[in-house]
């Protein structure tokens, strides 16, 4: 077998809709749709107990729509968990715009660059999020009157922006027309979403200054890529997961736990799009603090918990948890990241009772591609799941033929999910899409049973919690440090974060000379430069495996580094007892 499929049957779904409608409207009709759809609440607030349900969504997303109609067609919404995440996104996507999702914990820098590859006419920050919203709007030049404060209501100085509560309650703003579309078939292409993923190129030296009236394309200069994201890829993952669950795990009335960060692919899609669409309620988690996601547990019952490998780690390994019943878990999802074999088996004995597996996807598969499937209470250890219905896999190998079962190589999937390429970016669009097959960039090997297994990372990214970093952002980064004169940035194995950064790094020669009659000052520069990365970077870009010093790169004779050379010198280096672990 050179190609690889699910068992699974798949009725692809209707691509004349959009999101909107997906989630509003009664008159969608799929066969997995449940009949109690409406009548159970979509979101949970966690600090509150405010439960909110589709009519109030939907009224809000209207409300919305209404005050967005004259202002914009692309909106950045720059804010942790909301529980207005979905109108704020519906009343877009209802005039024919575009969400750009950004991260809240992004920098004002990183987002400044956002901005510009994404060149919103609205910007819509969180209360907490408005001082580095306001600095990266002003590098941009994007004016105060298309700032939109979520939460700004609550502040306890009166601020001169417009607050979404001040929108949602203004009364003489005249009706808009919604968008839909004409003819079947432009769901595929109609854009809903951009969501930043590590692309194929360096981030430049300089921190993006850049007008939004910039005329040409900045996406080439740098490291993060804007997935373009269609109507129909989001549509599509939402019915073949469904599909794939059969209401035998995913029902009505269950309450899943709210604390990926909905910016994320993972969040955005399979947190709140799959859930609300199966009726199911989300519990709001502003921020992840385990204590109070321990304590949601058992006051909300939630029963599905959707996380990353970290929070896996910390489910089995901090005390904290014995102290909570955590009685209502009956599933549990980890993705965005591996999951090795022990920890699942070590969840498994920490709930007995739960299903418990991964799955695997990206942001250019507009999340999930495999899930361990329900008929298995435990997904195979190490497996990232089985494919989703509608998915197509093939495994490549190093010599460019393709593998058969038990051959590992290079993942290309293809399937309704796969999403349109890099927004504005064709080069690195051809790259990684070839021929309507995704290149995941994955090692994997497939099992008899349809079981995959992520053996390998051909691509250079290190995951960090699940999320990805460039080692070429952090080296062009340090390179522009005094005292560095050449470096390389690796990911080291972590028992809590899955991977964290380590740069080796070439002194210049002053420094170097300093340094060797002064060891004591060998910290002292290794400090300076973990500060230089921390002072502008979101801290899971931080050098938190640390700094070592070597006298050369290794490299082959085009110049690319010998990342696998540099790993193995990191292992002898630090054993694995020695390897950073990330506090609990």
């Amino acid at each position: 077998m050179s190609l690889f499929k699910s068992s699974v049957p798949y009725v692809e779904p209707r691509d004349d809709i959009t999101l909107p409608q997906l989630v509003f409207s009664e008159t969608f009709q799929h066969p997995t749709k449940p009949a109690e759809y409406g009548n159970y609440p979509c979101f949970i607030e966690e600090d509150t107990g405010r439960k909110v349900y589709l009519a109030e969504i939907n009224h809000r997303a209207d409300a919305l729509a209404r005050a967005f109609s004259s202002l914009y067609n692309i909106l950045s919404l720059y804010s942790p968990n909301h529980v207005d995440y979905l109108a704020l996104t519906c009343a877009t996507q209802k005039l024919g715009g575009i969400v750009a999702a950004l991260s809240a914990s992004l920098t004002a820098d990183e987002v400044a660059y956002q901005l510009t590859v994404a060149r919103p006419s609205l910007l819509v920050a969180h209360l907490e999020t408005l001082p580095a919203a306001l600095e990266a709007a002003k590098a941009v030049n994007l004016p105060a009157s298309r700032i939109v404060v979520l939460d700004g209501h609550k502040s306890k100085t009166k601020l001169p922006y417009k607050s979404v509560e001040d929108l949602i309650n203004e009364k003489t703003l005249p009706p808009y027309k919604e968008f839909t579309f004409s003819k079947p078939g432009e769901a595929r292409t109609k854009i809903a979403f951009l969501c930043f993923s590590s692309g194929t190129t360096g981030k430049p030296k300089a921190s993006p200054n850049v007008s939004l009236s910039f005329v040409g394309d900045l996406t080439g200069l740098f490291l993060d890529q804007a997935v373009a994201i269609s109507h129909y890829n989001v549509i599509s993952d939402v019915i073949q997961f469904a599909a794939f669950d059969q209401g035998r795990r995913l029902r009505p009335g269950n309450i899943a736990s709210g604390v990926l960060p909905f910016s994320h692919i993972y969040g955005l899609v399979v947190n709140i799009h799959i859930m609300i669409y199966l009726a199911m309620s989300v519990v709001v988690s502003a921020k992840f603090n385990y204590e109070r996601f321990l304590q949601s547990i058992d006051q909300y019952g939630i029963t599905h918990l959707l996380i990353v490998p970290p929070q896996a780690v910390l489910l089995v390994k901090h005390p904290l948890t014995k102290k909570f019943k955590l009685s209502s878990i009956r599933m549990i999802i980890a993705a965005a990241a591996p999951l090795s074999a022990e920890l699942t088996m070590q969840l498994v004995e920490t709930f007995p009772d739960a299903a418990i597996g991964q799955g695997y996807g990206m942001t250019e598969t507009a999340a999930a591609v495999a899930v361990y499937p329900p008929w298995q209470k435990v997904g195979t250890p190490g497996s990232a799941g089985q494919l989703l219905p509608g998915t197509v896999a093939k495994v490549v190998k190093a010599d460019g033929s393709l593998a058969r079962i038990n051959e590992p190589g290079e993942l290309l999937v293809m399937g309704p999910q796969v999403t349109l390429g890099y927004y504005q970016n064709e080069q690195a669009t051809k790259e990684a899409f070839v021929d309507g097959w995704l290149r995941t960039g994955d090692e994997v090997l497939f099992k008899e049973n349809g079981d995959m297994f992520v053996t390998d990372r051909i691509k250079e990214l290190i995951k960090v919690k699940g999320n990805q970093v460039a080692p070429s952002e952090l080296e062009g980064h340090l390179l522009d440090h005094p005292d560095v004169a050449d470096v390389a940035v690796i990911g080291i194995p972590d028992d809590f974060a899955g991977e964290v950064p380590l740069a080796f790094v070439v002194l210049k020669p002053t420094t170097a000379a300093e340094v060797a009659k002064n060891p004591a000052l060998a910290e002292e520069v290794k400090t300076r430069l973990q500060k230089h990365v921390s002072a502008t970077k979101t801290k899971y870009k931080w050098l938190t495996g640390g700094v070592d010093f070597i006298d050369a790169i290794p490299k082959n004779p085009s110049g690319k580094i010998l990342r696998r050379v540099l790993k193995e010198k990191a292992k002898s280096l630090r054993p694995p007892a020695q390897q950073s672990k990330a506090k609990l």
